[in-house]
């Protein structure tokens, strides 16, 4: 009896382990699927799998140009260094790539490579563009699960550029409208009011004509670069309608050669050409702000990106201020945006998302338009501590984020990059007086006609 319980005891055993090795889907058993994977064994959508464990590591490429003046990269990288202790798990590897168009190549180089970076800065502009070779990621999912007012507290002349057909795909970062940069001293030299600054198109002629004197132009206009957004500038301050603009809303249409259009092209060329006050041909775009802390120009349009650079390097004490209107106040909104890719590990693009919310919070918005000049992309950054403390000393610095009310969609298309360079080579042209105003719209708008008929089908 005592060695047939032996038995028994021993087969009981048995029966039990064989019993727990099938459960336990390592011998043959049936494993319970993973949350986020299909009956095939596919990924699901990245939404539903938008969380990065902590104790998993995950490397980000983190591409940016930079098109101002100042250090800037040294900006970046103390953000993302601050990311990495908030987040340890997630490191971010920040890769200077230039211009804006040169970032835009070598993200183009990657997408047909298979080999994009997992989150990445470029022009609001080209979302059309993305869109067409299909390779950023919708951020609707994300966007739902940090509620309702997210997106609310972005400005809305920054999401212009944003969102299409109600999706958004990209987060405004380093975002900026054009404004009037204007040398205060030099306005009390001619009698000008400091505070004063040219409010039409008109006195802006006037001022620039007193302010004119051997060394010094009246004002400057980048006409290299970014020509088009110059001239969008002077072209939304000639339209009567103040809902008006260069493009269709959906990007396939544009309105280049109207006669509002011809004379606002006229006005800019007349700057140099009639009124004598600016210098003739293309002036470039990095050169601006040189010659304005140079005091080789007494005013300039161009970005507020560039304010920082002003305010530490100015000798003289200088004013900001709206651009001038001729029938409504208007600027384009500017900059870039940042974007996270489709052809990326899912874990990468949740914690892509971890790492574009961070860039973008309050207190990091306030401080990178602190260091920088671009305007706080939230509303809630100008509610901060730093941030009123700051505009308190150096009011000049929400002067951009006022005009966002009237600021409107820089040019942006589909098929962007062929249709702005038809704009800026006709723009280009009548800067330097090859061609006529008139002309150079008409055949613009041809150009960028046959560049968008595939979308008109």
């Amino acid at each position: 009896m005592q060695m047939r319980a032996k038995w028994m005891l021993l087969l009981f055993m048995c029966f039990t382990l064989l019993v727990g090795c099938g459960q336990s889907g390592t011998a043959g058993g049936t494993k319970t699927p993973e949350k986020g994977a299909t009956q095939e064994g596919a990924t699901a959508a990245p939404a539903d799998n938008a969380t990065t464990p902590k104790d998993e590591n995950v490397e980000l490429t983190f591409y940016f140009p930079i098109a101002v003046g100042g250090p800037l990269t040294k900006v970046v990288e103390g953000m993302t260094a601050k990311f990495a202790e908030k987040h340890p798990h997630i490191t971010v590897k920040p890769v200077y790539t230039g211009s804006y168009a040169d970032t835009t190549t070598k993200i183009q180089a990657g997408i047909q490579a298979k080999q994009p970076p997992d989150v990445a800065v470029m022009l609001s502009t080209e979302l059309f563009s993305m869109l067409d070779t299909n390779a950023i990621l919708p951020l609707d999912d994300f966007i739902a699960k940090e509620g309702n007012g997210f997106l609310d507290d972005f400005y809305p002349a920054f999401m212009a550029n944003s969102q299409v057909e109600n999706k958004t795909y990209s987060i405004p970062f380093q975002r900026s409208t054009i404004v009037l940069y204007y040398n205060k001293d030099a306005f009390k030299e001619v009698g000008l009011n400091p505070d004063q600054p040219p409010k039409t198109w008109a006195e802006l002629t006037e001022y620039a004509t007193k302010l004119k004197k051997d060394g010094r132009q009246g004002i400057e206009v980048p006409g290299s670069g970014f020509a088009y957004w110059m001239f969008q500038l002077f072209s939304l301050q000639n339209m009567a309608d103040p809902k008006g603009n260069l493009m269709s809303q959906d990007g396939k249409k544009v309105f280049f050669d109207t006669p509002e259009n011809v004379e606002a092209l006229q006005y800019w060329q007349d700057l140099s050409k009639k009124h004598k006050v600016m210098p003739e041909g293309i002036v470039e775009w990095a050169t601006v702000p040189t010659d304005f802390l140079e005091q080789k120009t007494a005013m300039m349009i161009h970005t507020t990106g560039n304010l920082t650079n002003v305010k530490n390097n100015a000798k003289f004490d200088f004013g900001v201020a709206f651009l001038p209107m001729n029938k409504q106040y208007g600027s384009p909104t500017g900059g870039g945006n940042l974007y996270i890719f489709k052809d990326i590990d899912p874990k990468k693009q949740a914690a892509a998302w971890e790492f574009i919310k961070f860039m973008t919070e309050p207190e990091q918005a306030a401080q990178w338009s602190i260091d920088t000049g671009y305007v706080g992309v939230r509303k809630s950054a100008y509610d901060t501590d730093v941030m009123k403390k700051y505009a308190a000393e150096f009011p000049q610095a929400v002067v951009a984020r006022d005009q966002l009310e009237h600021a409107y969609a820089e040019l942006s298309t589909h098929n962007n990059g062929k249709v702005s360079k038809a704009l800026t080579d006709q723009v280009q042209a009548v800067l330097t007086g090859t061609t006529d105003p008139a002309s150079a719209l008409k055949k613009a708008q041809e150009e960028a006609d046959r560049a968008l008929k595939p979308f008109n089908k």
